[in-house]
């Protein structure tokens, strides 16, 4: 039995059912699992003095390919429709490698901002390009992952968005989604790797492929996942092809329920929120993507005053255009008080969506606090660095200033960011890699 101590805690953030902030204590881990918490405790250990130890962040929603077509021209300055529309042509010359490197720089990027669960929404598989890609990619750097198998089956042709050569057919489709499940989906608690059934968006599919992958998944005993009322273009394309809102759609194509998330959900009025409420429904709230596309503000405090489960996404990397999740919970407060008043989010509740929140809206009940008997997911800060300088309060600190990146980051109890240094890949060599495949890509 391998035993840590990770000793002298100067705040330990345990988002248990009381939402503890512990002082000058430490924390004991076997086998991936925290046994202890408490002063003094024995064993060999790391030493977090003037640290602050957070849970894990958990990021719900991300297309990790993307991290290949940052700040491309042509999309920089688009909504959401016109900048697909840029992308789409891009993406549709990647294959394999381009999806397994891009995922282990985007998971890396993640990691080293105090990420230790991310899902990724893959709903593109050009010239061979599989979700096992970027399984694999998680598996090297060391994440628990959600793999959400996306789909696009309505192309232009068709009245949906997306280039007809970039859809597949729903057989296969469905088809694919049983063998990604069947050989990869681990349900048990402290499991690294689940599978996830995510057609793109309403304005891809078809409503049959909508029904039919709600079917799959709940037969399977596996969540759903899709976009949801981004924006404007979004409710009025609902609004034309179904004669209903987004989240009417949504519950009557069966996708409502505590197995089911949305991203964005910018748009959702006021009977929507309800009804996510009322069902379970939970949201992937993308703030920095939704700035940067122009998308609007989404309505996180009315959600949250509700009932509904949020939890927080960076979103692809190419409507972000970064990665970085506590960034995101920063711009999730400040959004919320611009919307609604200073006091409208506090940073202690911001950092709960970032973990707990995130967690929650996962169906993760074995991460997202740090308690006896939940999983070694945690982040280590150190708050005597530049950032930090000068706080009267570390935990809220975090948010309000920084630091931006981790000192330690374990995930099961193993270290997969120590120092402030992937431990896990060569990351210098990744992103060599990944800057001639963009090269590539650009033409260049």
């Amino acid at each position: 039995m391998t035993r840590t101590v990770i000793k002298n805690i100067g705040h330990l953030v345990t988002m248990d059912t009381t939402r503890r902030e512990l002082t000058d204590v430490d924390m004991a881990i076997e086998n991936g699992v925290i046994t202890q918490i408490g002063h003094g405790l024995d064993g060999g250990g790391i030493d977090a003095a003037g640290c602050v130890v957070t849970p894990g962040l958990v990021n719900t929603h991300h297309h990790l390919y993307q991290t290949l077509t940052r700040a491309v021209p042509g999309g920089q300055d688009a909504l959401l429709f016109g900048w697909l529309q840029t992308l789409y042509p891009i993406w549709e010359q990647m294959g394999p490698e381009e999806f397994y490197t891009a995922a282990q720089v985007g998971l890396a990027e993640l990691a080293l901002s105090g990420c230790t669960l991310s899902s990724d929404h893959q709903y593109i598989f050009p010239n061979g390009a599989t979700l096992d890609d970027s399984i694999a990619a998680a598996s090297e750097v060391g994440l628990r992952f959600h793999g959400a198998r996306g789909s696009m089956s309505i192309g232009e042709s068709d009245g949906g968005l997306p280039p007809d050569s970039m859809v597949e057919v729903e057989s296969a489709i469905l088809e694919d989604c049983i063998r990604v499940i069947d050989r990869f989906h681990d349900a048990k608690d402290g499991s690294m790797t689940r599978v996830v059934v995510a057609p793109c968006s309403p304005f891809s599919v078809s409503t049959d492929l909508m029904k039919d992958s709600a079917a799959l998944a709940r037969d399977k005993g596996v969540m759903l996942h899709t976009h949801l009322a981004e924006n404007d273009e979004d409710v009025d394309y609902s609004l034309a092809r179904f004669g209903c809102r987004p989240g009417q759609y949504a519950q009557d194509m069966g996708w409502t329920g505590d197995d089911v998330w949305h991203a964005h959900c910018v748009k959702l009025d006021a009977q929507e929120i309800d009804l996510f409420a009322q069902t379970g429904t939970g949201v992937a709230h993308c703030p920095c993507s939704n700035c940067r596309l122009g998308s609007g503000i989404a309505p996180v405090r009315a959600m949250r005053d509700a009932g509904v489960r949020v939890g927080l996404g960076v979103d692809g990397s190419a409507s972000n255009d970064a990665g970085h999740l506590l960034d995101e919970a920063r711009q999730l407060m400040l959004l919320q008080r611009v919307q609604n008043g200073a006091d409208a989010m506090s940073a202690r509740e911001s950092l709960e969506i970032a973990t707990l929140g995130g967690a929650q809206v996962l169906g993760r009940s074995d991460v997202g606090s740090l308690e006896v008997g939940k999983r070694a997911d945690f982040a280590i800060w150190n708050m005597v660095n530049l950032a930090a300088a000068g706080n009267w309060d570390p935990v809220a600190a975090l948010v309000l200033s920084g630091p931006h990146q981790v000192r330690d980051l374990f995930v099961e109890g193993r270290g997969v960011v120590r120092d402030g240094q992937m431990t896990t890949i060569d990351l210098n060599a990744v992103i060599a890699r990944q800057n001639k495949m963009a090269l590539r890509l650009a033409g260049l």
